[in-house]
């Protein structure tokens, strides 16, 4: 295993006292629920289901189109659509360190893209070809859970042959029978991480506490909000007192949509974006957002902890995202060995040390124990009970409100 490249933890207060418990919490054992215990179903699984387990809709015809040809073993190569920012680097991000010792391992290339800004922008380029079964050019994908189960309703990805998969079994037993894909037959978790506030401490000395903090007139112009709908519109949800979780109504959700639309339309909100805000950020164009959780942790090995992220005392959103073969995929195999070599638990803490999302293999905090043993008590690595009962995961939407809901927030974002 290379050495691990470490992130410096948060400095806000609230983040840190969430650390400082954790740390106290490992040597104390007191009545409190440990992270590991709690995903792993030796107390609380239930209560870890529901926020690990990802969102899904079910029932919706497949196409006619069938799965590719696998020409795994006559073409040893291996093309894998990602986000940014999302796996492992060496010091001058020029390598990918646990990409190239897989090469290295098994003789299989892969081409590597931070292609997918958003799942909306990915989906709209490439829905085309995999209703008529092609190649779409990517023989691995990485979609957050609400556009894994549109993929997997309609077909588009092949089921996966977990017997060349062994590794596939260190599943968090949480994600293992997700609604969307029950038996995880067509995908496996790749990370999971919170949405929730960042902003540049030097430019918000005060910082954020809550959504409505970002309205504040001085940041007018400064703020960049997330163009997953999930994430931005249950954080105004949650700002509203709605649960994102729960049983909420039309009226709940368009009267979050209003406020969108209205500091949208004042020019309050700067732009919306997915990965790309970060950009914003580290130029100054942005100073407060709607963010992920790791990506503020990389920019701060870079801007010498310039930046701080929180979740909102209303609380934050829970997302996964997933590893899929498109059904116009002709390396299946390859891609099954790529995806159980990173189900491994010493490379899952090391792309895990590097991205600070939520690893979703049992082994690695004792991988990270043994090397790191302040990051294997990273809370925004491996969460405490009492960080998941601060966060909600966006509920399960039918592919009529799905549609609806997603192609209102389209509409008032400019999509």
């Amino acid at each position: 295993m290379t050495a691990m490249r470490r992130r410096p933890v948060p400095t806000d207060p609230r983040v840190r006292a969430l650390l400082a418990h954790a740390t106290h919490r490992g040597r104390e054992r007191s009545t409190d629920l440990s992270r590991r215990s709690f995903l792993l179903g030796t107390a609380g699984a239930a209560g870890a289901a529901a926020l690990l387990a990802a969102c899904g809709t079910g029932g919706a015809a497949s196409p006619t189109a069938k799965a590719a040809q696998d020409d795994s073993s006559s073409d040893m190569l291996v093309r894998w659509a990602n986000w940014t920012q999302y796996l492992d680097q060496n010091d001058d991000a020029t390598q990918y360190p646990t990409l190239e010792a897989f090469e290295a391992k098994t003789g299989i290339s892969v081409n590597y893209a931070e292609d997918i800004e958003d799942n909306d922008t990915f989906y709209g380029k490439v829905n085309g070809q995999l209703k008529n079964g092609q190649d779409i050019g990517y023989d691995i994908v990485t979609l957050t859970d609400w556009m894994a189960a549109r993929m997997i309703r309609l077909g588009y990805t092949q089921e996966l042959d977990k017997a060349a998969m062994p590794n596939s079994a260190n599943i968090l037993p949480t994600l293992a029978n997700v609604d969307f894909d029950l038996g995880r037959k067509h995908s496996l978790t790749w990370q999971s991480g919170f949405a929730g506030l960042a902003w540049d401490k030097s430019k918000v000395p005060g910082g954020l506490h809550s959504v409505d903090d970002l309205w504040k007139p001085e940041l007018a112009g400064r703020v960049e909000v997330l163009s997953e709908m999930r994430d931005t519109m249950g954080l105004i949800m949650l700002s509203q007192g709605v649960d994102p979780a729960g049983d909420w109504s039309d009226d709940d959700f368009y009267s979050s949509l209003e406020i969108l639309r209205q500091k949208i339309d004042s020019g309050h909100i700067r732009k919306v974006l997915g990965n790309s805000y970060t950009q914003d950020l580290n130029t100054g164009d942005a100073i407060a957002v709607i963010g992920w959780s790791g990506d503020i942790t990389s920019l701060n090995y870079e801007a010498d902890d310039r930046f701080e992220f929180a979740i909102p005392d209303a609380g934050g959103t829970l997302w996964s995202d997933n590893l899929m073969v498109p059904i116009g995929s002709p390396a299946r195999t390859n891609a099954e060995q790529l995806m159980d070599y990173y189900y491994d638990p010493e490379v899952a803490a090391e792309v895990a040390a590097w991205v600070n999302y939520i690893t979703p293999v049992q082994g690695a905090q004792e991988a990270m124990a043994a090397i790191d043993p302040d990051l294997a008590e990273n809370p925004m690595i491996f969460p405490t009970a009492e960080i998941l009962s601060t966060v909600s995961v966006f509920r399960t939407l039918d592919p009529a409100e799905e549609s609806r809901y997603n192609g209102e927030f389209l509409t008032v974002i400019g999509a």
